[in-house]
């Protein structure tokens, strides 16, 4: 009897870096020798920003939650024994894409590759970053036009190479529906492709539209999520050929990767967070038709800190034993005719293509992101709620909260912990980086650049020649910068109460109470300091305090400790709330209290939420910190009680 064909699996990746480029380095080859089949590079936040590691706003994020990639040598570092023309390579890099991959080119040239041969994507998607996770630099307008330089350019010298990954990954982290994941994601994929036009022959036109790319999510209710995949393959399909004219159904091809919900992922019974990564990745497996061209799968504890390798390895075990133990690549789609799927298919289309129509009058998704980003921080209040009203179940959250404790979460090993002489060892080879280079030739190559910036021309080849110069990651985006602009996204968060106040009568009268002994509205200053684009949390909160009846100061991401302890004084706020997910907790909540200090304001209490192990919590309320969050504190309307017994000047006269 004949063997069964099968199809060829997806690639198999798994997303890292940290701590240095030869730390990541011994990562990636660990996990290349353990059958992972390409690579997906995270960088750090300095690097994500453009800044290098020695920048104030730097301080105490360099390798945190990403490798630190500050000039050639890093990237050479990063790379050192892996041939990058037989390597397919991610990286997840938004604003300052063109400036990763040109580093990235220079090595692959020092490594005397076909640059021809290369193949990966560079994630390059800056209106997400407005949207949902924070690391961009400049105005939408620059921003596009660098995203389609590294199209044109990518076109003409890698033609195996993605230029553009359209992320809806972290819109359905801020708390997209299924509608608005399909529909903010096309927005962003036509935006892209409306400007790119201009700039690629006609005849090669249909040939770049092929070679977008998008990356997506995966969520629990892995049926509707699957159903969304079907619906993407179906509405691109129809974009590319009605507003594009593309006859050829490969150029049309709704190509992806995914990495699987990580927002669901729970602090609480961390051992559940297995099955709910295998049911997502079958939502997008299952489906021949919808099915990913590369799965990256988050590590079970995740919601508890840095994962181990041998977390990754067994993210990557669930992969291959889908692929290679399971039946799964024998069939046809198993999808096809089943009214149900049609049904569900249908109506997220016909969601999609209203929100889309939304969209398109307001000018397209560049006129439309705070029409964009005050829709994510809706449905992200409303998701939120329904966890608190237990509406919706999440095993081990607010619901069968007992179990035995879990032996995989005992130990002082549980969890990577980040070198903490990183940072130093990467501070002084920079150093000695910027002292060894030719300096001319820095000067030289930027003043290139920064004439590109202006004229027009394609940035892709002034970039790379700065790359072989040694020009450093913070000296390349300061062009930029300093030629564009910086931008300043929107929060998302109105100062209008919503209409979403049921279940809030009680806390409304508390706060209204304070409010009358303080003399004054209570008043609550939402900050985030560092580099940490992840708001969503921040904004939720904000959300609740304003429709609790406080008073809230929430200028959104990027703020310096200075920065913040300025907005108090000078707003005479009575509590300040810091947020941080970049694992950074720990010196920047320690600055901010110092400087609350010499300002004569430690009076004001100061909360901090984040993904912040037990130790570290200790530590922050050793610092005077009055309240630690973590992610198993979901119930906002506690911490809003939290919030106003703090500040009750009743409360603390009696203590």
């Amino acid at each position: 009897m004949s063997q069964t064909q099968k199809d060829r699996p997806w690639l198999f990746r798994t997303y890292a870096g940290h701590s240095t480029a030869a730390a990541s380095n011994a990562l990636y080859r660990g996990n290349l020798a353990k059958g992972q089949t390409g690579l997906s590079v995270a960088f750090d936040l300095p690097t994500q920003t453009g800044y290098d590691s020695d920048h104030v706003l730097a301080k105490g994020e360099v390798g945190k939650v990403g490798v630190p990639i500050s000039h050639l040598g890093d990237m050479r570092a990063l790379f050192d024994q892996i041939p990058l023309d037989q390597m397919n390579t991610s990286m997840t890099i938004n604003a300052t894409a063109p400036w990763l991959l040109a580093l990235y080119i220079a090595v692959a040239k020092e490594q005397g590759a076909d640059i021809s041969a290369l193949q990966g994507t560079v994630q390059n998607d800056i209106i997400k970053e407005y949207l949902s996770r924070g690391t961009y630099i400049c105005p939408p307008e620059p921003s596009l036009r660098m995203i389609t330089d590294v199209a044109a350019y990518t076109r003409e010298h890698l033609p195996k190479w993605n230029p553009m990954n359209v992320c809806s990954y972290h819109l359905q982290e801020a708390g997209a529906t299924p509608e608005e994941e399909l529909a903010f994601a096309l927005a962003t994929a036509t935006a892209v492709l409306d400007d790119l036009q201009g700039k690629v022959p006609a005849e090669n036109f249909p040939e770049m539209v092929g070679r977008i790319s998008f990356f997506v999510n995966a969520g629990i209710r892995f049926v509707t999520e699957l159903c969304k995949m079907r619906a993407f393959v179906e509405l691109w399909d129809e974009i590319c050929e009605t507003r594009y004219g593309v006859t050829d159904p490969k150029y049309r091809r709704f190509r992806y990767g995914v990495q699987v919900n990580s927002l669901g992922l729970t602090e609480q019974q961390p051992e559940n967070n297995v099955y709910r990564i295998l049911l997502e990745t079958l939502a997008v497996t299952l489906s021949k038709k919808a099915r990913a061209r590369a799965v990256q799968l988050p590590a079970w504890n995740e919601a508890l800190g840095l994962p181990r390798p041998w977390d990754q390895q067994w993210s990557l075990r669930m992969q291959q034993i889908l692929a290679y133990e399971t039946d799964l690549l024998e069939f046809d789609d198993l999808f096809d005719g089943n009214p149900a799927i049609d049904r569900k298919v249908n109506a997220l289309k016909e969601g999609a293509r209203a929100e889309l129509a939304q969209i398109e009058g307001m000018g397209g998704a560049k006129n439309a992101i705070p029409y964009m980003k005050s829709r994510l921080v809706e449905s992200n209040a409303a998701r939120i709620a329904s966890i608190e009203t237990g509406q919706t179940t999440v095993v081990g959250v607010n619901k069968w909260q007992a179990g035995e404790p879990s032996p995989l979460t005992a130990g002082d090993d549980a969890i990577m912990v980040s070198d903490p002489q990183a940072e130093a060892d990467q501070l002084r080879r920079l150093s000695q980086w910027k002292a060894n280079r030719d300096p001319e030739a820095v000067v030289a190559a930027l003043t290139a650049l920064r004439d590109a910036a202006k004229d027009g021309s394609n940035i892709m080849p002034p970039s790379i020649a700065c790359a072989h110069a040694g020009v450093t990651t913070g000296e390349w985006a300061d062009v930029v910068r300093g030629v564009f602009g910086q931008y300043r996204a929107p929060t998302g968060v109105s100062s209008n109460p919503s209409n979403r106040t049921e279940g809030l009568d009680d806390l409304r009268a508390k706060v209204d109470l304070v409010s009358t002994a303080l003399g004054r509205r209570l008043k609550f200053l939402v900050g985030k300091p560092g580099l940490d684009g992840h708001s969503n949390g921040a904004e939720q909160i904000a959300a609740r305090a304003r429709d609790c009846g406080m008073e809230i100061d929430y200028e959104g991401i990027r703020l310096t400790p200075e920065e913040i302890v300025t907005a108090a004084r000078n707003g005479d706020v009575h509590v300040i709330g810091l947020s941080i997910l970049s694992g950074s907790h720990i010196p920047l909540v320690r600055d901010v209290m110092d400087r609350l200090r010499a300002a004569g304001i430690a009076h004001i209490p100061v909360i901090a939420g984040g993904i912040i192990p037990d130790e570290d919590a200790k530590a922050l309320r050793a610092m005077g910190v009055a309240r630690v969050y973590t992610p198993k504190d979901f119930e906002l309307n506690k911490i809003m009680a939290d919030i106003v017994t703090l500040v009750d000047p009743r409360q603390v006269a009696a203590e």
